[in-house]
């Protein structure tokens, strides 16, 4: 498990000018962020044109992040917006809520990606794995490398782990995507197929 910060991190001190890293923190997620995550999930889901699959809620989602079991782990790229006073004039703060700065300035932010993952495991290698299920950043912040730092940090958690591989799936049609992750240095492995039994499927499946 990401052991959660004691309190909370100032926002990286990163000017937000185009072509360059916005003031972001890349952090675990909180139950808090549950319902902003769902968002990116049905963003992520129209952008692969893939809506008609999904069923996620906030309801469902949270037990499996932070239940007494939980079967996934999160992180959230959290980006400033603007500078914020205690409210935005009608007692209630920014929607993702204010996160406090160093000298606890006020900074609204917004959660505007998210990266969620599993543990597996490689016999060959006899070692554990990070599975990506996961990866998505909104289209407006594109660009700004918050992809990239959520997969380096993803990267430092399975080196912590003393992880075999990191590794995910990517579709094939997604071009953009397939020529960033090559250009981090992942290899796309063009022998292998995804199998998948679907859970109306599994009580007769085998037999």
């Amino acid at each position: 498990m990401i052991s959660k910060p004691t309190s909370t991190p100032a926002l990286a001190d990163r000017p937000a000018t185009p072509g360059t890293p916005p003031t972001h923190l890349i952090r675990p997620a909180e139950p808090c962020d549950v319902p902003a995550i769902v968002g990116l999930i049905t963003a992520l889901a129209e952008y692969e044109q893939l809506t008609h699959m999904l069923e996620v809620t906030a309801e469902k989602l949270e037990p499996h992040l932070f239940g007494e079991r939980p079967a996934a782990q999160c992180l959230v790229a959290e980006v400033a917006t603007r500078p914020a006073s205690t409210s935005n004039g009608d007692g209630e703060g920014n929607r993702d809520g204010d996160r406090v700065s160093d000298g606890d300035v006020k900074v609204a932010s917004t959660i505007a990606g998210f990266a969620l993952y599993f543990s597996n495991y490689s016999t060959f290698l006899a070692k554990p794995g990070i599975y990506l299920e996961d990866l998505f950043v909104l289209p407006a912040y594109r660009g700004t490398g918050l992809g990239r730092a959520l997969l380096a940090r993803l990267a430092e958690i399975a080196v912590e782990r003393g992880c075999g591989r990191l590794e995910w799936s990517v579709l094939d049609w997604n071009q953009p995507a397939i020529d960033f992750y090559q250009g981090l240095g992942a290899r796309v492995m063009p022998d292998w197929r995804i199998c998948r039994v679907t859970a109306d499927a599994l009580p007769g499946f085998g037999r």
